[in-house]
């Protein structure tokens, strides 16, 4: 896993953007050194991430899937546009496509995702509800590397937060997307300055200071 000395950074969202917002801020007060957002590239062409984006003037690219006849065309077109930024980090923020394994491993260990949920438990969607009916006490949030399983990927950081017996989808959403904000530029910041190492299926931050926080627990 190579890391260029200036790190080209490529956010892929479907959505809001509120994870993109976090990381741009991150970027601008220098939290996250020597790292770029490049371009943001969006598979809806009315997502709002796409207005965050542009009020940083930050580059933007709108990839729409009816647009082409097929997955692989489109992924084509996709590793196209990432390559003309020579992009050294892919940030999967609300992207809703499931990425082949042609594209991933085009990409390997330079993909990243979150998941609202503790990986390994409550995979693919609706994470959130999955841990609201199934009674669990605690939920939390993910950041891994991409790879052909989807969200079997190595784990790079998690947040563990509290579920309240009257939670909602919504909820628990809202509670765990406030930590998704704080260890997404936390886990980009590791990978830009090269504390990530990769063996088998385990993650290794080579620095002791970020291992004492990889878990981070709200106040109960």
């Amino acid at each position: 896993m190579e890391v260029s000395e200036w790190c080209k950074i490529a956010v892929l969202i479907s959505g809001r953007g509120t994870n993109l917002e976090s990381i741009i801020k991150s970027v601008e007060t220098g939290y996250i050194k020597k790292a770029q957002i490049a371009v943001v590239i969006s598979d809806k062409r009315d997502a709002y991430g796409l207005v965050r984006a542009k009020k940083h003037r930050i580059e933007t690219r709108v990839l729409e899937a009816k647009d082409f006849p097929d997955k692989k065309g489109y992924e084509e077109k996709l590793i196209e546009i990432l390559e003309s930024f020579n992009i050294d980090l892919i940030v999967l923020a609300g992207f809703m496509r499931i990425l082949s394994p042609y594209f991933v491993n085009h990409f390997k260990w330079r993909i990243m995702n979150i998941h609202p949920a503790l990986l390994p438990a409550f995979t693919g969607l609706h994470a959130q509800k999955q841990a609201v009916d199934a009674g669990t006490r605690f939920s939390g949030c993910t950041v891994h590397f991409v790879t052909e399983k989807v969200d079997q990927g190595p784990i790079i950081i998690q947040a563990a937060v509290p579920v309240y017996v009257d939670d909602t989808e919504d909820t628990l959403s809202q509670r765990i997307l406030q930590y998704e904000h704080k260890i997404y530029p936390k886990a980009i910041k590791m990978y830009v300055e090269k504390k990530l190492e990769i063996t088998g299926n385990k993650v290794k931050i080579k620095d002791e200071r970020f291992e004492e926080n990889v878990l981070i627990n709200p106040n109960l």
